[in-house]
């Protein structure tokens, strides 16, 4: 069983170092995503959860600081943080440290990868609409296990157990990292042959899954920092990124 918290302690135990050498450039906090730019140019994306956007009117008492400050003070919000803003910023930063190996990544659609096949039971824990059709095309058979109520009907907790514990494939959103859900997922799976971990927020380390049985890392480089920290600012979420990234689906060895 894994501890809760364990995969973003990790992270910041492999990344700290490396941290310590670079200060903030940037930093953007929209109503979807963290972006943090360091001093070396490189940057990196984080989502925020929906319970921390403006409707929430969350401030941070710390804003006016983080430019030219130690990277090492935000990568710490990952094992510090006592919630899931403050967790963005840490991803953010830990993402904008990585340098992510090239070697074992495709860059295909997601699904393709997954050979799915007729009458496999599909979990996809947080929605993700544009895959939704793709994988319902394929003739398996797709359960969505979601926490917010306004984008689709939650499932009660026994028939989200039942279909983590059955299900042939997982497809888990790396939000469940700010949300600390990760871990309980995980722990929730039986013997799947694929579970995938994606969106923007994935951190590509593949060390960081060593005992877990994830076998994709799908997440996001970022190729356009100006543009990416322009849409952030004006408040746009994944689909007005999407030109500014290059998605990557990052396979990982035992």
């Amino acid at each position: 069983m894994l501890k809760t918290g364990i995969v973003l302690n990790r992270l910041y135990a492999q990344l700290e170092s490396s941290a310590q050498n670079r200060r903030i450039d940037d930093l953007r906090l929209g109503l979807s995503y963290v972006g943090v730019k360091l001093d070396n140019g490189a940057a990196g994306l984080a989502a925020v959860l929906p319970e921390n956007s403006i409707r929430g009117c969350t401030v941070l008492k710390e804003a006016g600081t983080y430019v030219g400050s130690p990277a090492v003070e935000t990568l710490k919000y990952l094992i510090t943080a006592n919630n899931s803003l403050h967790r963005s910023i840490g991803l953010a930063t830990a993402n904008a440290l990585i340098l992510p190996e090239t070697e074992n990544t495709e860059d295909r659609e997601a699904t393709t990868y997954l050979n799915l096949r007729p009458n496999e039971k599909v979990a996809m824990v947080g929605l993700f609409s544009p895959l939704v059709e793709r994988i319902r095309a394929t003739g398996a058979t797709l359960t969505i296990i979601e926490k917010n109520p306004e984008r689709i009907e939650l499932l009660s907790s026994e028939n989200k157990k039942k279909a983590l514990k059955n299900c042939d494939v997982t497809i888990i959103t790396a939000t469940t990292l700010l949300n600390n859900s990760f871990e309980e997922t995980i722990n929730l799976l039986s013997a799947p042959r694929s579970v995938v971990l994606m969106g923007p927020s994935t951190p590509l380390v593949p060390e960081l899954f060593v005992d877990t049985p994830v076998t994709h890392l799908g997440g996001a480089l970022i190729i356009d920092s100006t543009k990416v920290f322009q849409i952030i600012s004006e408040g746009g979420g994944t689909p007005a990124l999407r030109t500014y990234l290059h998605f990557v689906n990052l396979i990982r060895k035992e």
